[in-house]
């Protein structure tokens, strides 16, 4: 079964004024279609072909340049639209917000740590808030990698990610990610977030 280009559960325009309607076009209709495109195209034929996309990306080391990239992709993409919603922002509650509390010592603290760590990938890259065997962490990665991946630095599930490649963010914000990553608040469905940590 090849991969599919996810539908998104709300408009394109949906994310405004926060994240433009274009630009969510754009990225969904040309970005995350050519990942998902590319990556059926890489595991055609190969032994990876029939497998889950966790299942490649925690084996990723032994996988192509190709599939790392397009797989990281189309990962990365599925998650994002997820964790975003035109009923978003707040902070989170129940389960959650305890382990939140419990590893980084307050809701802000965490806001903090996430946002310095998007603001400061340096190039392009992701930010993830990852359930790890010692608890919630907070990490980031460079290009289209993920803490799925058996060659991430911090390796875990990711339950919340915001994507700082610059067509993320460039038609609105141009060259300011810290504006981006501050209006990304707005639109984190904790909903979803949560359901995540639960497994």
């Amino acid at each position: 079964m090849a991969f599919e280009l996810p539908k998104l559960g709300y408009d394109y325009s949906a994310l405004e004024p926060h994240i433009d309607a274009r630009t969510m076009e754009i990225h969904h209709t040309k970005h995350h279609a050519a990942y998902t495109s590319k990556l059926n195209d890489a595991v055609a034929g190969s032994s990876l072909d029939g497998k889950s996309i966790e299942e490649i990306l925690t084996n990723i080391s032994s996988a192509s340049i190709a599939v790392r990239n397009n797989g990281g992709g189309f990962y990365n993409h599925s998650l994002f639209w997820k964790v975003m919603s035109p009923n978003g922002g707040g902070t989170p509650l129940g389960d959650l917000a305890d382990a939140i509390n419990k590893a980084f010592g307050s809701f802000d603290n965490f806001k903090s740590e996430f946002s310095n760590a998007a603001a400061n990938r340096f190039g392009s890259g992701w930010a993830w808030l990852v359930i790890t065997k010692d608890g919630l962490k907070v990490t980031s990665t460079p290009n289209q990698d993920n803490p799925l991946m058996d060659i991430s630095e911090v390796k875990g599930t990711p339950i919340l990610g915001i994507d700082v490649w610059e067509h993320a963010y460039y038609l609105k914000y141009q060259n300011r990610r810290p504006d981006y990553i501050a209006a990304f608040w707005n639109v984190i469905n904790w909903d979803e977030v949560a359901k995540r940590h639960k497994g």
